[in-house]
């Protein structure tokens, strides 16, 4: 058996569905998304060659930045928020009461369709009849904002429900992370006399930031490639407002018929990704992994 499976050929031969898969999924959609970027087509009739000027377009065009910036937003929040979730995550694992019940609370938004979401977030967020208003009116707010439809507020508005949505996912992998931590080393310090805070920050921390790095990375890949839950609650109004990058090549594309500009402004949003991915990985690359 051994012999069979240093074969090269046997190797190959197993490795081949999987790479092939990856390949019909992923890499022919890509390249060709790059080539359809130097077509002017609107999806349906002849493509012609214009080489690079959808890309020059994309690179000069304003809407493209500030959905850009839009979606670097998102991430900054959404890596900020982290620090809530590992922060949840600490007490949870700490043998609180009713821990386990606080856990499939969590999970909840994670079950939903962000479909369903926005939806309820829709109702949460109406001007005239909406929960959030209807609460800020009763501690004295005369005039609330209508959340989704100024462009000031729209933005931090939905990066509220989105930061929910994966609450109870990155809850779940933190609360993981802390209950592989030998109770032995939790133990030992408490008898050392350290308190609740310190155990937390000075071992429980460290221990999992690995885990926390792999967490900031998903974060950021995640919250550029956002799409679905903006596109149902405002479409990326008022005014292009709340528009993301995802959003804005799903308009290009298959609203306005634009489907060679679409495909440019995707092609840039895989490269702009795929760039701050490494630039994350490296800046959170850790020099010496602390082991238990």
């Amino acid at each position: 058996m051994k012999q069979v499976m240093s074969n090269k050929w046997v190797i190959a031969l197993y490795l081949f569905p999987a790479l092939l898969l990856i390949g019909v999924l992923i890499f022919i959609p890509l390249i060709l998304t790059g080539y359809y970027g130097m077509m002017d087509w609107d999806g349906i009739g002849a493509m012609e060659f214009i080489g690079l000027e959808n890309y020059v377009d994309a690179i000069q065009d304003e809407k493209f930045w500030d959905s850009a910036l839009h979606s670097f937003l998102l991430a900054v929040f959404s890596t900020l928020s982290l620090i809530i979730y590992l922060a949840i995550s600490l007490i949870l694992a700490s043998k609180i009461k009713g821990a386990d019940l606080l856990r499939k609370i969590y999970l909840i938004p994670m079950l939903l369709s962000s479909v369903a979401i926005a939806q309820l977030w829709i109702k949460v967020y109406n001007p005239s009849n909406g929960m959030l208003n209807n609460i800020l009116m009763k501690l004295g707010v005369e005039d609330p904002p209508a959340w989704l439809a100024e462009p000031s507020v729209v933005l931090y508005a939905i990066f509220i429900p989105i930061l929910w949505q994966y609450a109870g996912f990155y809850i779940l992998i933190y609360y993981a992370a802390l209950k592989n931590i030998p109770e032995s080393l939790v133990e030992a310090a408490k008898i050392d006399g350290a308190t609740a805070f310190q155990i937390a920050y000075k071992i429980k921390l460290p221990l999992i930031m690995g885990v926390v790095k792999v967490t900031i990375v998903l974060a950021v890949v995640g919250s550029l490639k956002y799409f679905d839950l903006i596109y149902v609650m405002t479409g990326g109004g008022p005014n292009g407002a709340s528009e993301v990058m995802a959003s804005y090549m799903y308009k290009l594309a298959f609203s306005s018929n634009d489907f060679g500009y679409g495909s440019a402004i995707g092609f840039l949003l895989l490269i702009i990704t795929l760039v701050v991915t490494v630039i994350v990985r490296n800046i959170t690359a850790a020099k010496e992994e602390i082991q238990y």
